[in-house]
């Protein structure tokens, strides 16, 4: 009755039904090699992409497995045009490889035509010495390998990984990666408060994947895992792995102290062995914990990167990069120049709303480990979430306003819809026994918010002792209701928090709903689930936008419920009609 839910075409676009009884397990298939694009209520819309393809190959996905899968789930026979495209993208990866020889870094290729092209383009023949081009068999590790060969200048080896996957070729980098400093550390057996602590399954596999047994092939890769899911401790276990000196980078101050935390409760390390380096501190430990801010730090905007010795400052053997998809552009630069060192991306998605993706894979590494939201919820890992957006009407006199702006400015119009204020208040009312979590873009918004709840807001100017307070507070549940801006993004541990209620966002950034979503998913020790609320101003930009973000929800699984206030009855999300989207 069904036939079989997958349409393939030869634009390497994927359409799945979701009404389909095999929509669940076809789905969690794409996921392997394909990128969602767009989720319509019943038909969703992936993309096939060369980045796409080239992780599934770094994860040991072959073509034959892809095309085989699709051809099996397909109603038409899948295009040879697509045959052929997924076979030479997988192929490219491991084409070329980065590995020590005799003198040094070499790059290596199984085809000495494709290595002869690539050598004579200027940003491929600029990282290299192209005399040294070899051909035929050479000398890999102490074996004849039949590879073609040219030898790399080592302070280019990041730079050249950034030039091929620019054109079209990945790099698998076997190279190694010095030791570093040696830093005794291990897990604590029990914590302070008498509990076992032990790493959860899918952590262990994390640390496994990345760390590969110590070998050329692991050290460097990104692990995508949820808010909550304890990215911190898959860090933590690849620092225990390596027993090395760590420089560990996060977003903010907040962040960097949630860290020194979890270290100095989690493993043995003695609290002198932490540093901070900050606006605040500028202490260099065995491990170090700084903020991309400060290493983006400059007095003048033409002046040099003040902080940036920081990444010479000791020898480091392991660098771990939280936020990975928050990278700035002047640490790719840097981190081009340290591939000789262990590097651990941590992440909830590696959507880069500036399309870098390939650059994190190329300097930071490939992705290692990845695991379904959803999975991780069954599992009881994390909480059970429900996702609402709540849209409603703009006034006569904004949507004049709406009327006669340009594209941007109709997106700030929408967004701070005085509306929305009221049916944050029906939401809030509507959880008086919970935890709420406002979160919004707009300082003007959040303080009109503030205005008529009462409850305090947290901002990037609020000064970071002020700002630990509160979140102290409510964490204890002496605060009920916090206000936070786009600082609330990232890194705020806020176990109890059980609802979120997002009022305006940044156009239609997914990775902004993962965090935003990461924030209550901690699970609740009631059982309780999270309530992740979304309000929007129907038939607007904010509500196409809206439907962008949604698209990381549909990703990991989640259903969400849309409902429509109605402006003529009291505000509240169960007036007028609803509906569930997929």
């Amino acid at each position: 009755m069904f036939g079989k839910p997958l349409i393939v075409q030869g634009d390497r676009t994927v359409f799945l039904e979701v009404d389909h009884p095999g929509f669940m397990e076809a789905r969690s298939r794409l996921m392997e090699f394909a990128e969602l694009e767009k989720s319509p209520e019943h038909v969703h819309i992936y993309r096939i992409t060369p980045l796409s393809l080239w992780n599934a190959a770094a994860a040991g996905r072959s073509a034959t497995r892809i095309v085989d899968f699709l051809t099996e789930y397909s109603k038409y026979p899948v295009p040879s045009t697509l045959r052929k495209d997924i076979t030479e993208f997988i192929g490219r990866y491991g084409l070329l490889r980065l590995e020590l020889g005799e003198r040094g870094p070499e790059l290596r290729c199984a085809s000495k035509e494709v290595l002869a092209q690539l050598l004579r383009m200027q940003q491929v023949s600029d990282c290299v010495d192209s005399a040294s081009f070899q051909a035929g068999p050479s000398m890999v590790a102490g074996s004849c390998a039949g590879f073609h060969s040219v030898r790399v200048k080592p302070e280019c080896r990041g730079l050249l990984k950034l030039a091929l996957i620019k054109i079209g070729y990945p790099v698998e980098d076997l190279a190694g990666y010095r030791e570093g400093a040696s830093l005794e550390i291990a897990f604590r057996k029990r914590l302070a408060d008498g509990r076992v602590f032990d790493l959860r399954p899918y952590q262990l596999a994390a640390v496994e994947a990345f760390y590969a047994g110590g070998s050329a092939a692991g050290g460097s890769g990104v692990v995508v895992l949820p808010c909550g899911a304890g990215k911190t401790i898959v860090a933590m276990g690849a620092i225990v792995k390596a027993q090395t000196q760590t420089l560990i980078l996060s977003t903010n101050i907040t962040a960097l102290r949630q860290w020194c935390r979890e270290l100095l409760e989690k493993t043995d390390i003695p609290q002198e062995m932490v540093g901070e380096y900050s606006g605040e501190e500028k202490e260099i430990a065995p491990i170090t914990l700084t903020t991309y801010q400060m290493l983006t730090y400059r007095r003048q905007k033409e002046n040099d990167l003040v902080h940036f010795k920081l990444f010479s400052a000791r020898e480091w053997g392991l660098i771990v990069y939280d936020e990975v998809h928050l990278l700035p552009a002047p640490v790719f630069r840097l981190t081009a120049d340290i591939q000789a060192t262990r590097r651990l991306g941590l992440t909830a998605t590696l959507v880069r709303e500036d399309g870098r993706e390939d650059e994190v894979f190329s300097l930071i590494g490939p992705k290692k480990y990845d695991v379904p939201w959803r999975s991780l919820e069954m599992d009881g890992w994390i909480a059970n979430a429900r996702c609402i957006e709540v849209r409603c009407s703009m006034l006569p006199e904004d949507l004049d306003r709406y009327s006669g702006a340009d594209r941007r400015g109709r997106f700030r119009i929408a967004s701070e819809n005085k509306e929305k204020i009221q049916v944050l208040k029906a939401i809030a009312k509507s959880h008086r026994q919970d935890r709420v979590l406002i979160i919004g873009q707009y300082l003007d918004q959040l303080k009109a918010i503030r205005r008529e709840t009462g409850a305090p807001l947290i901002t990037g100017r609020t000064p970071s002792a002020e700002r630990e307070a509160l979140y102290a507070s409510f964490r204890m549940g002496e605060i009920p209701m916090l206000i936070v801006s786009k600082v609330g993004n990232f890194a705020v541990d806020l176990p109890d928090a059980s609802v979120a209620i997002q009022i305006s966002g940044t156009f239609g950034s997914r990775q902004e709903e993962a965090q935003r979503l990461g924030r209550i998913l901690r699970p609740k020790r009631d059982g309780r689930p999270a309530v992740f609320y979304s309000i929007v101003t129907r038939d607007t930009c904010d509500q196409e936008f809206a439907e962008r973000r949604q698209l990381f929800l549909t990703e990991q699984g989640y259903h969400y419920t849309i409902h429509e206030t109605d402006s003529k009855r009291e505000y509240g999300i169960s007036v007028s009609a609803q509906q569930d989207s997929a």
